[in-house]
């Protein structure tokens, strides 16, 4: 599978625990997601084409209406990076 930078670049943060964040407008359809690291901080590469992607390909889920995580299938796709932190 074909996986862009953006997306292992989201893939790779999920992996490392963060969480996507998503609201819903007055209709079943998601109107604004956010995605933040384990640390808190907030994603600049995780904008809304990235994110239906990866829910396209089932590379993230949700459960229950709680945050989008990582999938087991995410989990096998997701390649090795350094971790960028000084």
């Amino acid at each position: 599978m074909n996986i862009s930078r953006p997306e292992q670049r989201v893939l790779h943060v999920l992996a490392l625990g963060g969480h996507i964040l998503h609201e819903r407008g007055e209709g079943p359809k998601i109107t604004d997601i956010t995605c933040v690291t384990r640390d808190g901080m907030v994603l600049s590469d995780c904008t809304r084409p990235v994110f239906d992607r990866l829910r396209r390909k089932r590379l993230i889920e949700s459960r229950g209406g709680n945050p989008y995580r990582i999938s087991k299938r995410g989990r096998l796709f997701v390649r090795a990076q350094l971790d960028n932190q000084g």
